[in-house]
């Protein structure tokens, strides 16, 4: 890419974090990258400083994207609960067959790095802890609006329900037939008072 040459910075971390999402960390080369988001590896060091830099970027972007679809199931809805569904659907179900990998790419990231990557693999837990802190601020609004007992512990729950996202991510992913089951499981957590 020469120095004149323009990028949507937003686009590059888009096709980043999907080749990253694929493969994972390891498993992504310079040349991957620059074969994907169409920038020489000089230009990447430009631009980003390392392969590390524009795989924490990368995490960013994707947590991101995942706290604007919980803004947006939020909005769509004036229940919390009926909020937090949604996103578990959208989420787990719901685009399934068009995600990079079946895998929640922080969860992959905490699976994959060792200490060696501890800054990345640091990044990678602060934006989850970030995502379930999300989640305990709307079971915390279904109390305040009189959908959830006060006796719940919001933060509980928001810890409940990213193990359970993670958990029927994994299910699906090893249960070519599971889309319906997810689908009902998710829905038996609410409607049991699960979450």
């Amino acid at each position: 890419m020469s120095k004149n040459m323009k990028y949507d910075r937003q686009d590059v971390l888009k096709k980043a974090t999907d080749l990253y999402w694929q493969k994972g960390f390891h498993g992504t080369s310079m040349r991957n990258l620059q074969d994907v988001i169409d920038m020489r590896p000089g230009s990447i060091y430009a631009t980003f400083g390392s392969k590390e830099e524009l795989y924490k970027e990368s995490l960013q972007y994707y947590a991101e994207q995942g706290m604007a679809r919980l803004t947006a199931c939020s909005e769509a809805t004036s229940s919390p609960l009926a909020a937090l569904k949604m996103f578990m659907k959208t989420l787990i179900t719901g685009n399934c067959a068009t995600a990079p990998s079946d895998m929640c790419m922080l969860v992959k990231t905490v699976s994959e790095l060792t200490e060696e990557n501890a800054e990345l693999l640091c990044e990678a837990k602060r934006l989850l802890h970030m995502m379930e802190n999300a989640f305990a601020a709307l079971f915390a609004q279904a109390q305040s609006c009189g959908e959830l007992d006060e006796a719940k512990d919001p933060a509980t729950l928001a810890c409940y329900m990213q193990v359970q996202i993670m958990g029927l991510r994994t299910y699906l992913r090893a249960n070519n037939d599971g889309k319906v089951k997810v689908d009902k499981l998710i829905d038996e957590l609410f409607e049991k008072g699960l979450v």
